[in-house]
């Protein structure tokens, strides 16, 4: 993984890196993870450097990194809120998609923000959706509007 520049955040925006990059370096069969923002932005990404990579012609990286992942989980959890109101299901909590390959975990986090989760196809799923749910817990009550902005315009200028 590489480690996202903390510099200059506050002191959220640092905690919410770590929580991240906790997810990554701690959960056996994560290849990466995002979160999305309400309007399908990425606000906090497992390997920024990716990004860079990818607009330079190089695909160096794993499908699914998480720049990709990003539209990936934007649009599992457009299609999955659609479905609910559909169904008249209530909100959308968690979704998975496992596939030969691999998975793909998505978890609303607050306010139509996402967590996003690309994983190897032998993870351990309830071990995944208990470090979401974690990872949730302390992230949902301090990703306001000030913080989403902030972490919009340090992946911006990570690219």
């Amino acid at each position: 993984m590489t480690a996202p520049s903390t510099f200059g955040l506050s002191t959220e925006a640092r905690n919410l890196h770590w929580l991240l990059s906790n997810l990554v370096e701690e959960v056996p069969g994560v290849h990466s993870v995002t979160v999305v923002s309400s309007d399908g932005l990425m606000l906090l990404s497992s390997d920024p450097g990716h990004q860079s990579a990818q607009a330079a012609g190089r695909q160096d990286g794993p499908r699914g990194s998480s720049a990709d992942l990003a539209t990936i989980v934007s649009g599992i959890g457009s299609l999955t809120v659609g479905a609910a109101k559909l169904m008249e299901g209530g909100g959308v909590k968690q979704t998975m998609v496992a596939m030969e390959e691999g998975s793909v975990f998505v978890m609303s986090i607050s306010d139509g923000s996402l967590l996003g989760v690309h994983a190897t196809p032998d993870c351990d799923m309830s071990v995944i959706a208990y470090h979401m749910a974690l990872f949730v817990g302390r992230a949902g009550h301090v990703l306001t509007p000030e913080l989403r902005s902030e972490l919009r315009k340090s992946m911006e200028s990570a690219q």
